[in-house]
């Protein structure tokens, strides 16, 4: 069974809606000086009721160890394979796009 014909027999039709909320980036490192990440000392009340009603989740866009660049890894979020290389481009372009902007090659 290919991939394709996996994600057919999977999706069902429904009336439901789903936010894919993406925060590319925001891990932070603890360090000596600094204990707590950035998003840990962060006042985030929002973000704590959002999660506290939702299902989380992170993903593993490659592997342990690998990070692709930005463009790559939003290219996987949505199932594309991060190391092929018609998709290493990024993420200026894809935020070009994203605004509708006309680009050329070079």
């Amino acid at each position: 069974m290919t991939h394709a014909d996996l994600v057919t027999k999977l999706v069902q039709k429904t009336d439901s809606k789903i936010v894919l909320l993406v925060m590319d980036g925001l891990g932070g490192i603890r360090t000596k000086q600094n204990p707590k990440t950035e998003l840990e000392r962060a006042n985030i009340p929002n973000l704590h009721a959002l999660a506290k009603e939702s299902v989380c989740g992170r993903i593993m866009p490659v592997s342990y160890g690998i990070t692709p660049g930005s463009g790559p890894a939003h290219f996987s979020l949505f199932g594309y394979n991060p190391a092929d290389d018609n998709i290493q481009i990024g993420r200026g372009v894809l935020e070009a796009l994203g605004l509708d902007m006309k680009l050329q090659p070079g």
